[in-house]
């Protein structure tokens, strides 16, 4: 009884066992064949780095304002009697834009002026009657009581003309005040007001910007902010003028640090021919702040950017652990410097004659194999011409 259960327990461990070693040898198998694993190589797009002569410039995104901007508004309440201009006219200094009804000043002006007629009538009689009465006085031919009251007499006509005469300046003024005009030349806006409408004291009328010459505003980091100054030429450029360069000088530099960018506003001055740029349009600005220099320049696809930092993969022969060698990407960290179009500056971590991948990057890991194929390359140009620009 007892051989029979050792030999049974005795054969089935030996089973188990073959088993056990046979199962431990298929692992190691699978083990070292996934160990030996080459994924397929992935297919990118490669360029060389290259050494390109790049200026010493700063850029910014900048905003266009005018050199003299308002609202015109109305002075004083009145309804709008005649309207002299249209909406995006250009003007000049001192032209009329818009008349309140001044019906009732007129007739006031007219009245008083009637009054100053009569006033300065009755002050040249008072004038005669005194030279006169001063002649007689002298005499003994009249009293001085008398002579007296021709002086008061001539001292309250030329108070009442000065009266009449402040009266006409006050309504003429008023009246002026209700003649609105250009305060500067310049280009209006859209028309705000209607014939017949009531308009109160700062009622917005229309806008009014002068274009040329025009302001850009821009900051750059207080880091920087001493590399430029007054005198700078300053090259603009938009997107919404597509082709068209702008070129002018830094005329300002703020004496404050903006707390909540720590930026310094710099603001330029440029001529604005034909008004192509407009109040409050976004434009690039790029600040030349000394000599070219000689600079390792990417496009911008080689990139691959991560919190951690950014990085490009550097093509090249990598020997894999079972001895052999296979084309394959290296992940390398690099610091940035200035963009300039599809292109951007590499401070460091690249060579001048590498190969670094310049598309699929976000498909691949340190060790990747690549297989290069060059024939639809990214853009690179540092002055890019979009075809729908």
């Amino acid at each position: 009884m007892w051989k029979r259960m050792i030999v049974t327990l005795t054969v089935t461990a030996a089973i188990l066992g073959a088993l056990g070693f046979v199962k431990f040898r298929q692992i190691q198998d699978a083990m070292g064949q996934a160990a030996a694993f080459q994924p397929p190589p992935e297919a990118v797009t490669t360029v060389v780095a290259q050494q390109e002569k790049w200026p010493a410039a700063l850029s910014a995104i900048g905003t266009v304002a005018a050199v003299q901007g308002v609202t015109v508004s109305a002075d004083l309440p009145g309804i709008v009697d005649h309207i002299s201009f249209e909406s995006g006219a250009a003007v000049q200094q001192g032209d009329l834009l818009v008349q309140l009804d001044t019906r009732q000043e007129q007739a006031q002006l007219a009245q008083h002026q009637a009054q100053l007629a009569v006033a300065e009538a009755a002050r040249e009689l008072a004038r005669l009657n005194f030279e006169r009465l001063d002649g007689l006085v002298s005499e003994g031919a009249i009293t001085r009581a008398e002579y007296d009251k021709a002086v008061a007499e001539q001292k309250q006509t030329v108070a009442e003309q000065k009266q009449t005469e402040a009266q006409i300046e006050e309504i003429r003024a008023t009246i002026a005040r209700k003649t609105i005009r250009a305060p500067f030349a310049g280009v209006l806006g859209l028309r705000q007001v209607n014939v017949g409408q009531y308009l109160t004291s700062g009622n917005a009328v229309v806008p009014l910007q002068s274009l040329d010459p025009i302001y850009v505003n821009f900051g750059v980091p207080q880091q920087d902010a001493s590399q430029i100054g007054v005198g700078h030429t300053v090259r603009i450029t938009t997107d919404d003028v597509a082709a068209v360069t702008f070129t002018g000088r830094v005329t300002a530099i703020n004496s404050v640090v903006d707390e909540a960018t720590r930026n310094v506003q710099i603001q330029a001055t440029l001529t604005n021919p034909k008004g192509k740029l407009r109040p409050g349009m976004f434009v690039q600005t790029e600040v030349h702040v000394g000599a070219n220099r000689s600079i390792v320049t990417l496009p911008a696809s080689a990139i691959s950017y991560a919190p951690y930092g950014y990085s490009v993969f550097v093509v090249e022969d990598i020997k894999a652990a079972n001895g052999q060698t296979y084309r394959g990407v290296r992940q390398q960290f690099v610091k940035l410097g200035p963009a300039r179009g599809d292109q951007i500056a590499v401070v460091s971590g690249v060579k001048t004659g590498e190969e670094i991948v310049s598309s699929g990057v976000f498909k691949l890991r340190n060790g990747a194999a690549v297989l290069v194929n060059n024939k639809v390359q990214p853009e690179n140009q540092p002055a890019p011409k979009p075809e729908d620009s």
